[in-house]
């Protein structure tokens, strides 16, 4: 992996990349720098994710992530900003595309953007006693990364409706009990639950990880019956994998299989 300025990276073992926001002076803020970072990161994973199975989204205390960094848009002109929005769009659609799971481990506070990060991800557990919201009417903006399309799909229509139109803050508790969050967990033991999630993911087989997200996350947007087609199609594909034959060998000599991603 290249360098970066706003971001961390470090592999706690050879399937699992911690990816860490890394602007703690701004909690995080989400400025162009990140976005082109972010970007890059994805693409990346997308082109070539080497040995990785699984992605962790975190930031570096105290916060997750604040949104936007609105004191670098202070006084640009629009086409600066929409230059700049394009960076971010650029790199919301290419984590869409990350072929990895991506789970968010929310340490801190998610407002805005960092919100829409978080419902991005795969899934997210959260420290029990962060913050979040869907802040962006508050100066005049409305959620743009994704936030409109996530949010309905993890709330509820209504309720996304309420917690964008009004801005308002809402805890961990109730981020979990609207089933934006997975799992709610002591600061302390947060990474810990989370490094623990993705090492479960990173025993099973990667490809067959990987076909599962693509038809879960196409299930979204099809018909029941075009759905199955699809989901079909990402099955088939995997019964000509080496993984496929070594898990049901395993099965059957009552082992633990060893898979290769192939």
């Amino acid at each position: 992996m290249n360098s970066y300025q706003t971001l961390v990276l470090t592999k706690p073992s050879e399937y699992i990349l911690i990816v860490t926001l890394d602007r703690p002076d701004s909690r995080n803020a989400i400025n162009s720098v990140m976005m082109r970072e972010l970007r890059d990161l994805w693409q990346t994973l997308f082109v070539d994710s080497g040995a990785l199975r699984c992605v962790i989204l975190t930031g570096s205390p105290p916060a997750f992530c604040a949104g936007a960094d609105l004191k670098e848009r202070k006084d640009i002109s629009l086409t600066v900003w929409r230059a700049q929005h394009s960076l971010l769009e650029q790199s919301m659609l290419a984590m869409l595309d990350c072929p990895l799971p991506i789970i968010s481990a929310v340490n801190g506070a998610a407002f805005g953007g960092g919100l829409e990060l978080v419902l991005a991800s795969d899934f997210a557990y959260a420290a029990a006693t962060v913050t979040f919201s869907q802040s962006e009417v508050k100066v005049g903006l409305m959620p743009g990364a994704l936030g409109t399309q996530h949010l309905p799909r993890a709330c509820g229509l209504k309720r996304a409706k309420e917690l964008t139109f009004t801005g308002g803050n809402f805890s961990a508790q109730q981020a979990y009990d609207w089933g934006i969050v997975n799992k709610l967990c002591d600061p302390d033991i947060l990474m810990e639950e989370v490094l623990k999630t993705a090492n479960t993911i990173c025993e099973n087989a990667p490809v067959a990880v990987r076909q599962a997200k693509k038809s879960l996350n196409m299930s979204q947007n099809l018909d029941v019956k075009s759905g199955f087609s699809f989901e079909l199609e990402a099955y088939n594909q995997l019964l000509s994998t080496e993984d496929r034959v070594e898990g049901i060998l395993a099965f059957n000599q009552k082992r633990k299989p060893e898979f290769k991603g192939c």
